[in-house]
């Protein structure tokens, strides 16, 4: 009788063991882009830890969880949101809109408060690693962008301006929350940035201040636009971060978008 109730005891315990959950790790705005240089249009885990093997005392199994990222958490419709998807299916709304309040970055543009201040900090840090970047545009209104994309589209013609030009009222640069930046005059607004000091560091370190680069290379399927490595997009850090670790591209891919190669 005592010999059938110890066995007993044994199932239920190596049963509760063997059902156990082992929590799942999961898977921890368009823009006017460079002018063409010279006669040349720009070319433009989840983490989980070892099994601990059973002991004879059979140990509690140990669970390793990470919380889902939440892509809720800012809208992606709203303009003056730091997740706003622009892009060639997704203009600006209404087009005419502009950030209610804009600050001085260096070099003369203007973003939002929050981008501008984590520009200035990113550009320090960037400064301090010998990776020294200088700003060139940042926020542009709908009226700028009409007169910039109008005067591309003189010189180039539509197909090739939409390339690397946005349209007025598809810009990223209109949220205020993107700049374009460079570290050298032969590599300004060209894909050589990439291959900089400047580029390099930035693309390496830019999520810890919370930007994106939004035009990557081999993503022009996707964003519509060529290489843009000097195109660098706040996000805020964690969604930047999240970007960066878990290898995402594009804003597109990670909220699950359709591409935007060409304008509906």
């Amino acid at each position: 009788m005592l010999a059938a109730l110890a066995v007993a005891a044994s199932v239920v315990v190596l049963t509760g063991l063997d059902g156990a959950g082992s929590g799942a790790s999961p898977a921890p705005t368009a823009t006017v882009t460079a002018e063409p240089g010279g006669t040349t249009a720009p070319i433009t885990a989840a983490s989980t830890e070892p099994a601990t093997p059973m002991s004879s005392a059979l140990p509690e199994p140990a669970i390793s969880v990470s919380p889902s990222f939440d892509l809720t958490a800012h809208s992606i419709d709203d303009p003056a949101s730091i997740w706003a998807v622009v892009n060639k299916h997704r203009p600006v709304d209404p087009q005419s809109w502009s950030p209610g309040a804009l600050e001085v970055i260096p070099g003369g543009g203007q973003m939002t408060p929050e981008a501008a201040q984590a520009l200035r900090d990113m550009r320090a840090a960037a400064a301090e690693a010998g990776a020294g970047f200088s700003v060139g545009t940042a926020f542009r209104s709908y009226g700028v962008q009409q007169g910039l994309y109008s005067r591309y589209v003189r010189t180039w013609g539509a197909d090739r301006a939409d390339t690397f030009s946005a349209r007025p009222g598809y810009s990223e640069h209109q949220t205020g929350l993107a700049a374009d930046i460079y570290q050298s005059a032969a590599c300004r607004l060209k894909p050589c940035f990439g291959d900089e000091a400047a580029g390099l560091w930035v693309a390496e370190h830019g999520h810890e201040y919370g930007f994106h680069l939004r035009y990557p290379e081999g993503s022009t399927d996707v964003t519509g636009y060529r290489y843009e490595p000097w195109h660098i997009r706040y996000v805020g850090v964690e969604l930047a971060t999240h970007l960066h670790d878990e290898g995402i591209a594009t804003l597109e891919e990670a909220f699950g978008l359709d591409p935007a190669p060409d304008y509906e």
